[in-house]
């Protein structure tokens, strides 16, 4: 199994001056999202207060390679980050989303099943819960209470403009729900409760982070001036960004954030797609990965070379192969080059096999032991109560909740 580390340098802890438009804390990855790498530091005015890493999942069972490599492997490195740069002790928060995954249809009676998996799939691919706060959401009511304190100084035209709001209404069979619109608020409030620093993002979650900060900063503006000495009830969270340094026939290009479906690569791979073969789940087996990589939609075009826009097919498979071999796109290019489609499909997934069958095994045996993974979101929800219940009291009193 490949080494995962991502830095946090030294500059992290340094004092610097304040920005209007913030630069993100970066995720530079040279073996696209899955191998060793390295992150750069958001520069921020508060630098004395505690480094939190904070960042969600929703409970839809085992996670895909898509998961894994766009979410999951990150939080993984991250558990090296404290090490590597030995004045930044940072404190990090994982939660499977709950009351996120209530926004849209939901199965009740398959709900507690679907989180002990998302938990399951998170220890087997390597998340020490020792070394992390792993929790579930609704474990912590103060994730509600918070969201619904936010909402109240929120404008509707904010969450009216927001890209998945607006995509997932037009896309819903039924009228959409408050909880849909209010979505972004709630994500707010999962961040702003803990007082997080950095928060591993994806491009499609961009908006809503930056959604975030705007209503930390309103609710500051608003009622900052109740506290002694006027400071941050709620300091802004940066973005941790993944920056790829993959090159092309010797020039740098932006990676693709997203692993893609294996039937459709101009979409990305989805637990929602009615199609299994469009999925390599982190529970299967290795004919079943075999299989669905063989089957994966390419092209009648000779030689194996990236090209998202032609070949997008050929593309994803390149992009799978590097995320689970932590080799460039241009190297795969370069042992590639003469293969038949046959012939490198079968070695994608020789290298998928290798990554993801021991983490498929690990994932099996946590999923035996429930009561170990009761145990676990337990011990978390307690560790996140602790740091809840301090934001939560500085919250109601500068908004006259409580008596000061």
């Amino acid at each position: 199994m490949l080494s995962l580390l991502l830095r946090w340098p030294a500059g992290l802890a340094a004092r610097v001056s304040h920005h209007k438009s913030p630069q993100p804390a970066v995720i530079a990855s040279t073996c696209r999202r899955c191998a060793s790498s390295s992150v750069s530091s958001a520069t921020h005015s508060d630098d004395q207060r505690e480094h939190r890493v904070f960042s969600g999942i929703q409970p839809t069972g085992t996670p895909h390679l898509g998961n894994y490599c766009g979410a999951i492997a990150k939080w993984v490195a991250l558990q090296g980050s404290s090490s590597a740069a030995s004045e930044v002790s940072a404190t990090r928060l994982y939660s499977v989303v709950d009351l996120h995954a209530l926004t849209v249809p939901f199965d009740a009676q398959r709900m507690p099943g679907q989180v002990h998996s998302m938990v399951a799939a998170l220890l087997g691919a390597g998340l020490d819960p020792t070394r992390n706060v792993l929790f579930r959401q609704s474990d912590v009511a103060a994730h509600a209470e918070l969201a619904w304190l936010l909402s109240c100084i929120t404008p509707l035209g904010w969450l009216q403009r927001m890209t998945q709001f607006k995509q997932k209404a037009a896309a819903a069979k039924t009228d959409s729900s408050l909880g849909l619109l209010s979505y972004p608020v709630l994500m707010a409030a999962d961040i702003l409760l803990y007082r997080a620093t950095h928060v591993p993002v994806g491009e499609d979650q961009q908006q809503h982070l930056e959604l975030s900060r705007m209503i930390a900063t309103t609710f500051n503006t608003r009622f900052g001036s109740n506290r002694p000495g006027g400071k941050e009830v709620l300091p802004k969270p940066f973005p941790m960004m993944e920056e790829d340094t993959t090159t092309l026939t010797g020039a740098q290009r932006k990676s693709l954030a997203r692993i893609m479906s294996l039937r459709d690569p101009t979409k990305k791979m989805s637990k929602s797609d009615k199609s299994k073969l469009s999925r390599i789940e982190l529970t299967d087996s290795a004919d079943d990965i075999r299989k669905k990589v063989r089957k994966a939609t390419t092209d009648a075009v000779s030689g194996i070379y990236y090209d998202r826009e032609e070949r997008p097919g050929v593309s994803n498979l390149l992009d799978i192969a590097s995320a689970v071999t932590g080799q460039s796109v241009a190297q795969l290019e370069t042992q590639y080059a003469d293969y038949g489609t046959g012939t490198f499909k079968d070695s994608v997934a020789d290298a998928v096999i290798a990554k993801i069958c021991p983490i498929g095994e690990r994932i099996k045996q946590y999923e035996a032991d429930q009561e170990y993974i009761d145990k676990v979101l337990a011990d978390g929800a307690a560790q996140a109560s602790e740091l809840a219940v301090v934001t939560m009291k500085d919250v109601k009193e500068v908004m006259g909740l409580v008596r000061s």
